[in-house]
């Protein structure tokens, strides 16, 4: 197994690819059905996450995208089959909303011990034509369990969650996790995530599944991230420019 990733299983068909080594600590997830199975991201791309995948299964893999940030990215370039949200289709195809300095500039902002033989002077963004086009409720049925589109828009346009009615399970990309929550870029939009939030929070959901930092986390950050955007917004502070708040166990920037 790669050292660079850490698996973790969350059930017996269903895996974590973690890379904790990297100050992002992003989170993959291996969705296994009866006939294929579903990567959600690829993570940074510093090491090659799909020897990691066929390690765990030998069913064909589609990638699905929660966003096209290069974090979550990295590793499409492996994989023949890719999905994205279609107001996200031209930043895969056409032009990374980045410039890829400044997406160097992130890759090595904090101490990393990277993996021999990779050197980020080298890091190059993937490009490249999807497969297939998401659109909000869309349904990924890989065999014997289901997964729904969310269109969750605020931290980037194309924004996805992926809910699991079966598994009460919501992979929510960038919109939730335990960490600095961001909408502070231009292609970003603090009322468009406070919608977002506000929408997963309406859905049964037995176990969150964020894109980075701590995995195991509990299901009530969602309407605790909810009532920090409200609070925001109660100020009249809901807009870009406002810098960072903070919060128990998370902060908003926008």
């Amino acid at each position: 197994m790669d050292s660079w990733f850490t698996v973790e299983t969350i059930d017996s068909q269903t895996y974590a690819i973690s890379e904790y080594r990297h100050w992002e600590e992003t989170h993959c997830y291996l969705l296994c059905g009866r006939e294929k199975a579903i990567l959600i991201d690829t993570g940074l791309g510093i090491s090659g996450i799909r020897k990691v995948v066929e390690g765990l299964t030998d069913l064909p893999v589609t990638v699905v995208t929660t966003h096209v940030h290069w974090d979550h990215i990295g590793g499409h370039g492996l994989f023949d089959t890719i999905a994205v949200h279609e107001l996200e289709k031209d930043w895969l195809a056409v032009r990374f909303p980045l410039p890829l300095q400044a997406v160097k500039n992130s890759l090595t902002m904090r101490p990393c011990d990277f993996p021999d033989g990779f050197n980020p002077e080298d890091y190059r963004i993937f490009q490249g034509e999807p497969q297939i086009i998401l659109r909000d409720g869309d349904c990924l049925d890989p065999g014997g369990r289901e997964i729904r589109v969310v269109h969750t828009p605020g931290h980037s346009p194309g924004h996805c969650c992926f809910y699991e009615p079966d598994r009460q399970y919501m992979y929510t990309g960038d919109l939730v996790y335990e960490g600095c929550l961001d909408a502070f870029y231009p292609t970003t939009d603090p009322i468009l995530m406070y919608k977002s939030v506000k929408r997963i929070s309406q859905y049964e959901v037995s176990r969150i599944l964020p894109g980075h930092h701590r995995l195991d986390i509990p299901v009530s950050l969602v309407s605790r991230v909810e009532d920090g955007f409200t609070q925001i917004e109660q100020q009249g502070l809901l807009r870009q420019g406002n810098g960072l708040f903070e919060f128990d166990g998370f902060q908003i920037r926008i």
